[in-house]
């Protein structure tokens, strides 16, 4: 409201857009608020001595309230693809350099926008945005909400609708596929039948999104306790295949990869619903568990040992999943270290009191349940470690892998008079 009505005050429109007013009609608590103006973004810049212009794509303002921002970005006009240049995206500058002859709007030799900072008015900027549910305005100058896509009718029918012709809005921005499946399971809400048609023909581009970009849309489809039904979704569209094609392999020939991936969702889904902290790596090593293991047995074969077959799977399926999204190393090396302790939980006895101290042996524990619990062979390991820490009397900590190492501290060194003679 502050930003709203700063915005007001300095004679420019101001509204609320997006998920806070459709999660606000839903009656749901939204997680952010988005708030679109006819300012430009030097121009809201300058309103706010704790605002940020950032982006390039998209060039926005982020206006910070200690740990919450409130991101303002400027109406947008339609693009039809007559006045962008088609470009590759290699041909754009970089860097931020004011002296370039950079685009304010862009599209790739496919179709896909790269950048996007033509501006207009808000009925421009309602028919541009993707779903009719997320184009609904609210401002307190009359305190009334603006529809110009027909997204109230939509929300009522639970239904996701896109703007536009939807297979040229997917060509545009590949990732709405994605958003797409996420606000369904999210909302529980069912694809409008043209928005749903249009997946097949152009799903395919989504190989041409940067796998970084992707790696943060596998976290929001993952990570916010709709999981399991975000899974269902992407594979009954053909998409998860594209994501993770390793994977979506080990699912079709493996039921118990599957189960697996199911029980690691619903265990992170239960989490965020009771609040608890949750990290993408869990998920991540569930999802590659299969594809390690058979490219583990396969090494085997070939007459590496057991652990270095197991260390060059690592290498090998991780580099492999890295070509489609974006694996933080942070990430990485909690699922090596998952991974690892697995064969070393399965001996059971030996050398247990030391293996509880170990830093990854919750995340690794609650791994082996889950594996026993679809069906692995485990030799019942699971169960008896569950016995085993409940007998100690010194409880094992509950690290969820979310919760991650401590860091350590760095040992001062001391100087030639500390500690010792002078």
């Amino acid at each position: 409201m502050k930003v709203l009505y700063r915005l007001l005050g300095a004679g420019h429109q101001a509204f609320l857009v997006g998920g806070g007013v459709r999660d606000l009609l839903l009656g749901g608590e939204p997680k952010d608020f988005d708030v679109a103006t006819d300012a430009a973004p030097e121009v809201v810049r300058d309103l706010f001595s704790n605002a940020q212009l950032i982006g390039r794509r998209f060039k926005l303002v982020h206006v910070r309230f200690g740990r919450e921002i409130v991101e303002v970005a400027t109406f947008r006009a339609l693009s039809d693809g007559t006045q962008a240049p088609t470009v590759a995206a290699s041909a754009l500058p970089k860097r931020r350099d004011r002296h370039s002859d950079e685009p304010a709007s862009a599209l790739s030799e496919e179709g896909m926008i790269l950048r996007d900072n033509v501006y207009g008015t808000i009925e421009d900027d309602a028919l541009r945005r993707d779903f009719t549910i997320n184009a609904l305005y609210y401002t307190p100058a009359d305190f009334a909400i603006y529809d110009f896509a027909g997204g109230l009718k939509d929300l009522k029918a639970r239904q996701l609708r896109l703007i536009g012709e939807p297979e040229g809005r997917y060509r545009e921005d590949p990732v709405r596929m994605l958003r797409a499946i996420r606000f369904a399971a999210k909302l529980d809400f069912t694809l409008e039948l043209a928005t749903e048609a249009a997946i097949a023909p152009v799903k395919a581009r989504l190989l041409d999104v940067p796998a970084a970009r992707l790696f943060d849309e596998v976290g929001k489809l993952f990570l916010h306790g709709h999981g399991v039904k975000s899974l269902t979704l992407l594979r009954q569209h053909g998409l998860f295949g594209l994501l993770f094609p390793e994977v979506e392999a080990a699912f079709q020939a493996q039921p118990s990869a599957l189960a697996l991936a199911e029980a690691a969702l619903a265990s992170t889904d239960s989490r965020i619903v009771e609040g608890k902290p949750v990290t993408p790596a869990f998920l991540l090593a569930a999802f590659l568990w299969a594809p390690l293991q058979t490219r583990a047995s396969a090494l085997k074969s070939e007459g590496l040992r057991p652990l270095e077959a197991l260390q060059e799977a690592m290498r090998d399926v991780l580099h492999a999943q890295q070509q489609h999204t974006t694996i933080p190393r942070r990430l990485t090396t909690f699922m090596q270290e998952t991974w690892t302790l697995q064969s070393r939980l399965q001996r059971g006895a030996r050398r247990a009191e030391k293996l509880v101290l170990h830093p990854r042996f919750r995340a690794a524990y609650d791994f082996l349940v889950l594996r026993e619990g679809v069906g692995e062979a485990t030799e019942g390991m699971g169960a008896w470690w569950t016995a085993y820490q409940a007998d100690r009397e010194t409880p094992v900590p509950h690290e969820h892998p979310a919760e991650g190492r401590r860091p350590r501290r760095r040992r001062r060194r001391r100087g030639p008079n500390q500690g010792g003679e002078a």
